[in-house]
């Protein structure tokens, strides 16, 4: 699979997180499936951190100087560190959106990236820029993986009516 076409996804997604989490109630945005799952405020605040400080960044990192260590970063941690709850819903979604544009553009700027290049992880060995930027669009997809789970328990919850008609979940 080409660089190309991973970018163009990892594009594609602006539209499909746009779609999956705009115009959403106060509520919606804090419920949890349980008490130790992120609600969807959570989910957009990793969602920019890590655009910010995971793949993106690490990717540069591959690509320019693959020869220094890696910044370590804590994605569990940035729950409480950055104090997620207490941030914006629609604010955050829309900083996210934005810096997922401003990656796509970074992206497509590139000049001949070598997606060859790699890092030495002490733990998980070489990992090269091509494994960040296919990585990135996985995480995406997880994420949508996700929120759609979300969204259908949601609606389970909220309608009291069982749902096997549409199919199985």
């Amino acid at each position: 699979m080409s660089s190309a076409f991973i970018i163009k996804k990892l594009e594609e997604n602006i539209l499909v997180f746009e779609g999956l989490l705009k115009n959403k109630s106060l509520e919606e945005t804090l419920w949890r499936t349980k008490p130790e799952k992120w609600c969807l405020l959570e989910i957009v605040c990793h969602l920019l951190d890590e655009e910010q400080y995971d793949f993106k960044a690490r990717l540069k990192h591959a690509l320019e100087t693959p020869q220094k260590p890696l910044v370590p970063i804590d994605p569990v941690g940035w729950v409480a560190r950055h104090d997620y709850i207490s941030k914006n819903y629609n604010d955050t979604l829309i900083m996210f959106l934005n810096e997922r544009k401003k990656s796509i553009a970074w992206l497509k700027n590139l000049k001949k990236p070598s997606w060859g290049h790699a890092i030495k992880h002490p733990e998980l060995g070489e990992l090269s820029a091509e494994l960040f930027l296919n990585n990135w669009l996985a995480h995406d997809y997880l994420h949508i993986r996700q929120i759609l789970n979300y969204q259908y328990l949601y609606l389970k919850q909220q309608t009291n009516t069982p749902l096997s008609y549409a199919g199985n979940w």
